[in-house]
């Protein structure tokens, strides 16, 4: 059994539902093992950064409250990257921090790129780390599911209901543009259960053309309404970008396919009045779904067990209905996961007779 005596939590990365209850397991599980939890301020800042920001939570202070039912994260994250040539320096910070706070080991709540940045920080602190997928946008490598994905599905899923049902009443076609980046999970399962008439996802090339074909086969058969749900990821028609702004580290922030797409369209095609809905940063928020709370639940454990029996360098995964673990170097290797676009989903979807691109 491992020594540890203390441990750090932090969570890093764009907020979702779910972190809270992620960050209320490993609470449990590490007192019930005897150990000192220190939850991290705002990501590694708050160990990089002096003074050093953090708070020791307890049961009593935290998972006996009401934040492990609510999203967004108590200890703050960290969603601004780390430039490249600055990871040397930041690294040495860390370790200083590490030592000064007297951590054991940290876990990690994040998606790919978290991993990345905090495991190679960890190298030149010899401290432990543990890491728990979670990402509205599920494409953390190698785990079928992260913490925070099935709350964004479902209340993009409530999005599309309710868009649907005003869409009848002035025969419109609402197009609907979810999160995602560069990866078409939330986009097509949310289509999928919402029983959307279009998904488009940067995955899957298409046309302007398959889209008004698909509209009019509906008017064909006497519907005067639809529903159009677009990845903000997608590119135009002839592969350029729609993008908003850079961030702090120069990456880009994607918006505004879906009215490109409703001006394109409406160009060619008007037996439909189109309209836009942009879910934005609400996909992240809302009351975790039951099935966040238990990966939440099964990931913190197992997390505090894996360092208990001296596992480093690892994150816990969601496969085939189990909870398991990988490398993280394993995990940096594979890369973000995008949508398979010869897996059961996208063949759903054009059983149905949804048009999803051309495919």
């Amino acid at each position: 059994m491992s020594k540890i005596k203390r441990i750090g939590v932090l969570t890093s990365g764009g907020d979702c539902a779910g972190l809270n209850a992620t960050i209320s397991a490993v609470v449990e599980a590490a007192t019930k093992k005897g150990w000192e939890v220190y939850g991290i301020k705002d990501g590694t800042e708050g160990i990089t950064e002096k003074p050093h920001s953090y708070e020791v939570l307890t049961i009593s202070n935290f998972s006996d409250s009401p934040w492990p039912r609510l999203s967004g994260s108590y200890l703050g994250s960290l969603n601004k990257g780390l430039r490249i040539e600055s990871l040397e320096e930041v690294s040495k910070r860390f370790a200083i921090g590490v030592k000064e706070l007297g951590l054991d080991a940290i876990i990690v709540i994040g998606g790919d790129g978290s991993m990345n940045i905090v495991s190679n920080m960890c190298k030149g602190s010899l401290v432990k780390i543990i890491g728990i997928p979670k990402t509205i946008d599920n494409d953390t490598p190698i785990t079928e599911f992260s913490v925070g994905f099935q709350t964004a599905v479902q209340y993009c899923t409530t999005a599309i209901d309710s868009l649907e049902l005003t869409a009848r009443s002035h025969n419109r076609a609402m197009i609907v543009e979810v999160m995602g980046r560069d990866a078409g999970h939330l986009a097509l399962h949310s289509a999928l259960a919402g029983n959307a008439d279009v998904c488009l996802i940067p995955e899957i090339p298409y046309n302007l053309d398959g889209i008004i074909n698909k509209l009019k086969e509906i008017k064909r058969r006497g519907r005067n309404h639809a529903v159009i749900v677009v990845s903000e990821g997608l590119k135009t028609e002839n592969g350029t970008p729609i993008t908003s702004n850079k961030n702090m580290v120069g990456e880009t922030i994607y918006g505004g396919i879906g009215q490109y797409l409703c001006d394109e369209i409406s160009k060619r095609y008007n037996e439909f009045q189109f309209r836009v809905t942009t879910l934005g940063h609400l996909q992240r928020s809302g009351v975790p779904v039951a099935f966040d709370r238990l990966l939440a639940s099964l990931f913190g454990a197992n997390a505090v067990e894996l360092l208990d029996k001296g596992e480093d360098n690892k994150m816990v995964i969601w496969k085939n209905g189990e909870v398991s673990y990988v490398s993280l170097p394993e995990v940096v290797k594979t890369g973000t996961t995008l949508v398979n676009v010869k897996g059961k989903y996208v063949s759903a979807a054009k059983e149905l007779g949804m048009y999803i691109g051309e495919i």
